[in-house]
């Protein structure tokens, strides 16, 4: 947008405290090349068109805004004279974009002194060559170093997630190892006790009865209620006696293993009724490895059932074998995610789930979604466990007009105000030396605002800290998505 354009004067523009050092001479060429131009009230410049000028208020009142999602969000608005906007970078040439990284706008009639992008180079490299050289140096030193430190995150991030897997698979593996031993000293048990029986005076009729019982036994396994620690207890003892007043002298070392698997007296009396009184004894004994090898067979099953939901929660968090943008379940990002880290989260931190399951899928990059999830729920833990270590993290998704929610709240001590503002800035943190690098915030940051186009907000106070990160339920994708976090002018 065009102002209307004014006559340039030295002495004004001298008393800019961006010229105020400059000499004569060089004022004049300022005022030679720039010019000076009044806007009335509205914009100036867009966020991502071309370029072209420098812009350094005389007098007036600027806005800056970032373009959000499909809002405009106000970042900065000030009526100090000297500040400046627009083609900053032009000294870097075409090895960054030369666009507009904001959006400026006046809401009054407001003189600028304005410098062709050219120009404001050209003045740059003769007049302060070593300072342009060091502002290169700081530009591209610090993409750099947040880029390798970045790596470096993810490598730290992925050495934890790995450590907690191998933790995680290692406790079902060596549960499916120790009951496959145990499963086959039982079977190899039960051979023999069933060759005793066969080897004794008994019908074939009274064998398949035995056969029959052994049936409705393991049925009986598979449907067993869950009883408090009293009424096992109860159950243990009345198992115990039966067995007993019936001479099995090991009553004992069976009723442990009838209650786990749901049977009772009454079922004893059952599988008396059934076979003949010199069979019980061997008839209960062998019924016993039937339980013991069913319970071992189920328990091999949940191992290896836990064994394939983490082999599963493992791809779909690294996203592997699918499309790098897709429309996704943000529930089963948050699931898979919650589990990679259940070893880091721990037994004194509780999770509560409170998800809206009507809320539709969204457009996404899925595996960077889910490095926002880690650096958030890691924040989290670090918080309840800088409290003591027991706490609450509640994981909610709700919907909010056209875009999704996605909270975490966590019951640690809070973020103090004055921090606030800076915590999603590169490379603060609040967590001890070799902790944390102070980007996880950030790109966080960067992946749901710049790549998604969403928000990502923080609501704080002791006992109660919620990050809150909106995502569209449409957009599209944003294969680039470098440009820095804000752009104020300065």
């Amino acid at each position: 947008m065009s102002g209307q354009l004014m006559p340039c004067s030295p002495g004004e523009i001298s008393s800019l405290f961006l010229f105020e050092k400059l000499a004569p001479e060089q004022l004049g060429r300022l005022c030679s090349e720039g010019r000076v131009e009044r806007f009335e009230p509205g914009p100036v410049y867009t966020e991502g068109d071309p370029a072209t000028c420098f812009y350094v208020m005389i007098e007036g009142t600027v806005v800056m805004s970032r373009r959000v999602g499909g809002d405009d969000v106000e970042v900065s608005r000030t009526s100090q004279r000297g500040v400046y906007a627009g083609a900053m970078q032009a000294y870097l040439g075409d090895r960054v974009p030369q666009v507009y990284q904001n959006s400026m706008r006046v809401t009054e009639p407001t003189r600028f002194f304005v410098l062709p992008a050219e120009s404001f180079a050209s003045v740059m490299r003769e007049w302060f060559p070593m300072a342009a050289h060091l502002l290169e140096g700081l530009f591209f030193g610090s993409k750099n170093t947040q880029r390798a430190v970045g790596q470096r995150e993810r490598l730290l991030a992925l050495g934890s997630l790995s450590a907690g897997l191998t933790h995680e698979l290692n406790n079902p593996a060596a549960a499916a190892v120790r009951a496959t031993a145990t499963l086959r000293e039982r079977v190899a048990k039960m051979r023999h006790k069933l060759g005793i029986i066969a080897g004794g005076p008994f019908s074939r009729d009274a064998l398949a009865s035995l056969i029959e019982v052994q049936e409705r036994t393991a049925e009986r396994v598979a449907k067993a209620p869950v009883l408090t620690p009293l009424e096992a207890s109860d159950r243990e003892d009345a198992l115990t006696e039966w067995l007993e007043d019936h001479g099995m002298d090991h009553g004992w070392q069976y009723a442990p293993t009838f209650v786990q698997a749901g049977l009772d007296v009454d079922w004893l009396e059952q599988v008396a009724a059934a076979v003949d009184a010199e069979i019980l004894p061997n008839a209960v004994g062998w019924l016993n490895y039937t339980v013991e090898t069913e319970l071992l067979m189920y328990e091999i099953e949940d191992s290896t059932t836990r064994i394939s939901h983490l082999v599963d929660a493992a791809k779909q968090y690294s996203q592997l074998d699918r499309a790098p943008y897709r429309t996704v379940d943000v529930h089963e990002l948050l699931d898979s995610t919650l589990l990679m880290l259940s070893g880091k989260i721990g037994q004194r931190i509780e999770v509560v789930k409170d998800y809206d399951r009507t809320l539709p899928e969204v457009p996404a990059y899925p595996a960077e979604l889910n490095q926002v999830w880690t650096n958030l729920v890691d924040n989290a833990v670090f918080a309840i466990n800088s409290a003591g270590g027991e706490g609450t993290l509640t994981v909610r998704t709700a919907r909010e007009g056209d875009r999704l929610l996605v909270e975490l709240r966590d019951t640690g001590p809070g973020i103090p105000p004055d921090i606030r503002g800076r915590i999603f800035d590169p490379f603060f943190t609040t967590k001890p030396v070799g902790e944390g690098t102070g980007l996880g915030l950030d790109i966080s940051w960067r992946i749901v605002v710049n790549k998604h186009h969403g928000s990502l907000q923080v609501e704080s106070a002791p006992g109660d800290t919620r990050f809150q990160v909106l995502l569209p339920l449409t957009a599209e994708p944003d294969p680039d998505s470098t440009s820095p976090r804000t752009e104020e002018p300065v």
